[in-house]
């Protein structure tokens, strides 16, 4: 049974994924921001299957609640209207397609060189965040820190951007 909610979860996360970049129905970036959404809240099925219970909860959390409403506060400030049709650039097109080709080719180099290790302990406290925390707080705080000014940075950005002239 699990094996089955594996394969639904990856289908429709790859589906709507699909669907936030080429959406045939609508050209509506609303529609790609819903479809976003989507995409996240199946992602956070996989996490589930997984027993990361508390990735799953941060992925609806956060990604879901505040970072799409983030994203839709930025749509509805820029106005954007439905997108026209346009031309395809061939050159895009044929560039896309060939990165697209290398990143499977070294994905698929990369899963048939990797080999089953037996000797890997096994895991402790599934879905535990006290190690979690302690590994980012530790191990990981230059990052964690350099991320947190990056985010302040972007937000003073966009308010300074989105600020209209007082004349």
């Amino acid at each position: 049974m699990q094996d089955l909610f594996f394969y639904l979860f990856a289908f429709l996360t790859l589906l709507c994924a699909f669907l936030v970049v080429a959406n045939p129905f609508s050209r509506n970036p609303v529609t790609g921001a819903m479809f976003l959404v989507l995409t996240i809240v199946f992602m956070a099925g996989l996490f589930v299957l997984l027993h990361a219970f508390f990735l799953a909860a941060v992925q609806v959390l956060v990604y879901a609640g505040a970072v799409m409403v983030l994203f839709l506060f930025v749509i509805m400030l820029l106005d954007l209207k439905e997108e026209e049709r346009r031309k395809f650039n061939r050159f895009g097109v044929a560039a896309g397609a060939i990165s697209v080709a290398a990143i499977a080719a070294i994905f698929v180099q990369a899963i048939l060189s990797s080999r089953s290790s037996a000797s890997l302990p096994p895991p402790t406290l599934e879905g535990a965040t006290r190690p979690l925390g302690r590994m980012l707080f530790t191990d990981y705080l230059l990052p964690f820190e350099i991320l947190s000014v990056l985010l302040l940075v972007a937000m003073v950005g966009v308010i300074l951007l989105s600020k209209k002239d007082l004349k």
